[in-house]
């Protein structure tokens, strides 16, 4: 697995629009998704240890979310042709196993995983109530680890920020994941690559 790390937010930058298939047979935009205060979009996949390690927290951190009056979506764009495990029904597995509360969405072509630039999974932007690029950082600092009691919440503080204030904290520390499996067409992410 190529670890990467996620590039700094880019403050302002807009949210690009999206239709897309989830796990529940419907059609999401970000329209659809997005909450009164803003909106968190995740890349995250299925077989990524990242992703694996922090799913149940990710399940209670969008309750919090949610009552903020943020909305939540997560997209899965690695090429399932390549590891099938990240195909629509293994979604909808993984999905229905550990309760997911927000929609999960594929982005077959890519489109869109490219028009956010996103790099790895687990991948997170926050964007305030007028779809501004806020956050653009890590869930914690528990890596590969779940995340236990003591750990700072970090994207959940920082959401909580953008919910209120519609501006995000200054300070981000990047977030690390597996690189997202691109179809070969692919964008070249080598730049991100971490020891």
């Amino acid at each position: 697995m190529a670890k990467l790390q996620t590039p700094r937010c880019e403050f302002g930058l807009q949210a690009p629009n999206f239709i897309l298939p989830g796990v529940d047979d419907k059609q999401w935009t970000l329209e659809q998704c997005r909450g009164a205060t803003g909106i968190l979009v995740m890349f995250i996949s299925n077989h990524c240890p990242y992703v694996k390690a922090i799913r149940q927290q990710l399940v209670s951190d969008v309750k919090a979310l949610r009552a903020m009056g943020l909305g939540v979506v997560a997209i899965n764009a690695n090429d399932s042709q390549q590891y099938p495990e990240e195909s629509l029904p293994f979604m909808r597995s993984i999905a229905q196993q550990h309760n997911f509360n927000f929609p999960y969405l594929q982005d077959t072509d890519q489109k869109i995983a490219k028009a956010f630039g996103a790099v790895c999974t687990p991948d997170f932007f926050g964007f305030n109530a007028m779809m501004e690029l806020q956050y653009r950082g890590r869930l914690d600092s528990s890596d590969l680890e779940s995340p236990d009691q003591e750990t700072p919440r970090e994207l959940v503080l920082a959401m909580r920020q953008i919910a209120i204030t519609g501006q995000g904290p200054k300070q981000q520390n990047p977030g690390t994941g597996c690189s997202i499996k691109w179809k070969k067409e692919g964008a070249d992410l080598s730049q991100w690559m971490t020891a």
